[in-house]
C-alpha cells in the first residue's frame, strides 16, 4: 500500500487539488503532516472536486509519527546532488516505477514524502528517508508546484502497477532498522582513513538496503550474515 504524504501543507487550496489528482490515478491514502492549512477547509473541499472522499478520509499527523509509521518512505525533492551526494542522490519517477511499481501493491506501508511549498524537505529530513526521486525539471526552474508533481509520480507510479496485489512479504521497518544495525557494528570493526569514510559507507548502506526492498526473508539471511561477520 502505498501513501501520498504531504509535510507541513501551507495553503488548503493545494492539499485539496492532491486530493483530486490522487483520485485520478487510483491512489486514496492520504497522510497529512502537521498541516498549517486546515485540509477540511472549503477551499480544500472545492479544489478537491470528485477526489473529496480522498481529502475527507485523510490521516493528519505529528512529524514525530511519521518516520516511524512507514516501511519505506521514499522522499521528493527538487534539489539534488551528485553521485559524491549520497542523501541527495535520486531516481526518477519512471525508474521509480518500472523498478518498485510490483512492490507499491504489496503488504507494505509505503509513503511518498512531498516537502513543504516553500522550502521542501530539510536535509535531515532527507537523510532519514529510505531514499529519494525527482523529476527531471528544467535547471532554469526546478520546483514544481504540489499538486502537479503528486500528480506526475502518481502518473508514473499507475503505470507501472500491475493488476494484482503483490503478496510477496517484504522486510518492514524493524527488519530494515535491525539489518543496518548489525551492518553498523560490523562498520565500527572496521578500520577506516577518517570519520568521514565512516559516516559515507552508514550512508551508503542506509540507501542500498532501502532501495533493494528486501523480503523478509532476504532481511533475516543478511541479518545473520552480518552477525557472522561481526
Amino acid at each position: 500500500m502505498i501513501s501520498i504524504i504531504l509535510l507541513e501543507p501551507e495553503h488548503a487550496g493545494n492539499i485539496g487539488a492532491v486530493a483530486r489528482v490522487m483520485s485520478n490515478f487510483g491512489f486514496e491514502h492520504l497522510v497529512v503532516v502537521d498541516p498549517k492549512a486546515d485540509p477540511l477547509d472549503p477551499e480544500a473541499c472545492k479544489r478537491a472536486k470528485h477526489g473529496l472522499s480522498v481529502l475527507r478520509s485523510a490521516r493528519v499527523i505529528k512529524k514525530k509519527e511519521l518516520f516511524s509509521g512507514f516501511d519505506t518512505i521514499i522522499g521528493t525533492t527538487a534539489k539534488t546532488g551528485t553521485d559524491y551526494n549520497i542523501p541527495r542522490c535520486p531516481l526518477q519517477p519512471e525508474t521509480l516505477a518500472k523498478k518498485f511499481g510490483r512492490k507499491m501493491r504489496s503488504k507494505s506501508n509505503i509513503g511518498l514524502l512531498f516537502g513543504r511549498e516553500g522550502k521542501g524537505l530539510t536535509n535531515p529530513e532527507v537523510r532519514m528517508c529510505d531514499f529519494i526521486a525527482t523529476i527531471p525539471a528544467s535547471e532554469s526552474y526546478t520546483t514544481l508546484n504540489l499538486s502537479h508533481a503528486v500528480a506526475i509520480f502518481c502518473y508514473e507510479l499507475c503505470k507501472g502497477m500491475p493488476g494484482k496485489e503483490d503478496k510477496t512479504e517484504y522486510a518492514r521497518a524493524k527488519e530494515k532498522e535491525v539489518l543496518l544495525n548489525e551492518i553498523g557494528l560490523v562498520l565500527k570493526k572496521t578500520e577506516f582513513s577518517t570519520p568521514d569514510k565512516f559516516e559515507t559507507q552508514k550512508k551508503v548502506w542506509k540507501r542500498v538496503v532501502g532501495k533493494a526492498f528486501l523480503t523478509k526473508r532476504e532481511a533475516f539471511a543478511l541479518i545473520g550474515f552480518f552477525k557472522k561477520l561481526k
